[in-house]
């Protein structure tokens, strides 16, 4: 498992019950350097990792709120556990 899946995991389990996480909240748990913008080079990964997750069944891929097909989903989204469509909610650590 890579570290942008461990952590996507692990935040969707941190998570309260029926809320979803920022992308960028793995982004930044993977990052490790000074750069305070370093984070955003993960990006790319954790998207990927999300789409790997999703396609097992192990997390859904929302947008708006509704999840969404993992293989063709297009701008803002969040990670959630698998389940029903729910309302975008933040999480409220960053």
């Amino acid at each position: 498992m890579s570290p942008e899946e461990t952590a996507i995991l692990a935040l969707i389990a941190a998570a309260k019950p029926g809320r979803t996480i920022d992308p960028t909240q793995a982004a930044r748990a993977v990052y490790v350097g000074e750069d305070q913008d370093g984070w955003r080079r993960h990006l790319p990964s954790v998207r990927q990792a999300a789409i790997h997750l999703a396609r097992k069944g192990q997390i859904s891929i929302y947008c708006k709120g509704k999840i969404v097909d993992p293989n063709g989903f297009k701008g803002v989204y969040r990670l959630g556990a698998p389940g029903k469509s729910m309302a975008c909610q933040h999480n409220e650590a960053l």
